[in-house]
């Protein structure tokens, strides 16, 4: 699914929609361009799932912040700054990607080998004054969950 997004309000929206949709065990990975709005579309989703707006953060430099919502926990990784697998291993990454919760984590395509089986990939690019998302599931609950997208949609 490809969404053109023309300009931050949009890319946030989408993330709100995903985050409202989103499950208990949900995975989101961004891939994408810098700057593009990995993290801004993590705002979205963790919005909608409640997480106060003084609390998020971009992780770049802490590599992972956990976020209280309403329901679900929120986990949001930034894998920018790792070079080795073995430093996944250091934050814990195997046992909260995909667990309890909502998991997001961008630059994700740095440790593609690493991810869970089963997730939905947001690959992000510039785009003349916007933005481009191209959306791909990783398994029938993601499939499904992007036809939800699509139901919904109005960006």
């Amino acid at each position: 699914m490809e969404i053109y997004l023309t300009n931050a309000e949009a890319t946030e929206k989408l993330g709100w929609l995903l985050g409202s949709l989103a499950q208990d065990g949900d995975v989101f990975c961004f891939t994408g361009d810098l700057g593009a709005g990995k993290t801004l579309m993590s705002r979205g989703i963790s919005l909608a799932l409640g997480v106060a707006d003084a609390e998020i953060t971009s992780p770049t430099f802490a590599i992972m912040n956990v976020y209280a919502g309403r329901e679900l926990e929120v986990r949001h990784f930034d894998l920018y700054r790792l070079n080795r697998p073995e430093e996944l291993e250091d934050i814990g990454f195997s046992e909260y990607a995909g667990g309890e919760g909502v998991t997001l984590i961008e630059w994700a395509e740095l440790f593609a080998e690493e991810l869970p089986e089963e997730y939905l990939q947001i690959t992000l690019f510039v785009e003349g004054a916007g933005r481009k998302a191209i959306l791909t599931a990783h398994g029938q609950r993601y499939e499904s969950l992007l036809q939800e997208v699509a139901d919904k949609c109005s960006l």
